[in-house]
């Protein structure tokens, strides 16, 4: 198996829990990592026994040991960084949202076209094994169709306003960050809806604090909320003709599945590895090596029917950045 070089730019939290996984990957090493502080740098370097600590992004892009860079920056910073290791032939998996808006979003494709490389929006929830077996009970209808969907993700924030949950300047909010999560399982089990209804609160910065929609199909329908002030169970419950399917806490990462049909209940406990990272790196890596330039799950055409979803959204509640 032909091994892969990775880069990380942008070493936050999730910066940590990736290059974890990666390390679980077979066929694949973390090689360079960059951040904008030195010191930040060789610490990461360091912890994961890398071999180059940059301080630059632009070099990190132009090292030619590097074949494929996880971009873990701040939002608004997704396009820049994503087209700069691009126009260096550097694979991109990109995390979530991909960028802040569709514009962004088609540029990013644009540059990968032109320069014939991969890149892929890194929603690491398509790829975990319990929304797997979801996408497999929604497509096969085990249990019927599906009619309504009710999810949210929440949890009490910081009220710092340097935290970057808050700065609307780097695309901080909810929506963005984990309102992604809900619309993201609309979208994906349920399609386009056919209207939106949308409302928020608002921090003094002027990211959205809450964020509550409705999203209506023709025979079904959606409710969502994204908030950063409170904690919430997290759920996503999927209720089909025949029985219930719902996603324990939290529903985006890995968790169980708790299945009602017939008067009966049953939880399922679905086995996986690392934090769950582990298989979107499994599914980009493979991609490189079949040298296909765009995956058939998070597809170009999904992302960007995210990206404009997410700008309807912000559309709808007076958000703009």
């Amino acid at each position: 198996m032909e091994k892969i070089n990775w880069g990380i730019i942008g070493l936050g939290n999730i910066a940590h829990k990736f290059a974890q996984d990666l390390a679980l990957v077979k066929g694949a090493e973390l090689v360079a990592v960059a951040s904008r502080s030195k010191s930040k740098s060789k610490e990461f370097a360091s912890k994961y026994s890398v071999n180059k600590a940059y301080s630059s992004y632009a070099d990190l892009a132009s090292d030619s040991n590097v074949q494929a860079v996880y971009i873990a920056t701040p939002h608004s910073f997704h396009k820049e960084h994503s087209i700069l290791c691009l126009k260096h032939r550097k694979a991109v998996l990109c995390e979530k949202p991909f960028a802040i808006n569709a514009k962004e979003v088609d540029e990013m494709i644009k540059v990968a076209k032109e320069n014939n490389v991969l890149l892929m929006e890194a929603l690491w929830t398509y790829f975990l094994p319990h929304y797997t077996y979801l996408l497999d009970v929604v497509k096969n209808q085990y249990l019927g169709s599906l009619l309504k969907l009710k999810a949210d993700f929440g949890f009490k924030a910081t009220n710092d306003l340097e935290s970057r949950f808050l700065k609307k300047e780097i695309g901080g909010g909810s929506l963005l960050d984990i309102g992604i999560y809900p619309v993201f399982a609309a979208l994906s089990t349920l399609g386009e809806p056919e209207s939106i209804k949308a409302n928020a609160t608002f921090y003094g910065t002027g990211a959205d604090a809450e964020c509550n929609m409705v999203f209506n199909y023709q025979n079904a329908s959606a409710i969502l909320k994204s908030t950063f002030l409170k904690e919430t169970d997290s759920l996503a419950i999927f209720t089909f003709q025949e029985g219930v399917v719902q996603m324990n806490t939290r529903f985006h990462q890995p968790t169980s599945l708790t299945i009602s049909k017939n008067n009966t209940t049953v939880t399922e406990y679905i086995p996986y590895k690392g934090y769950g990272y582990y298989y979107e790196i499994l599914h980009f890596n493979q991609l490189l090596r079949e040298d296909k330039k765009e995956s058939e799950i998070m597809s170009f055409q999904f992302s960007k029917t995210l990206i404009k979803t997410l700008d309807k959204l912000r559309s709808l509640i007076g958000l703009e950045y």
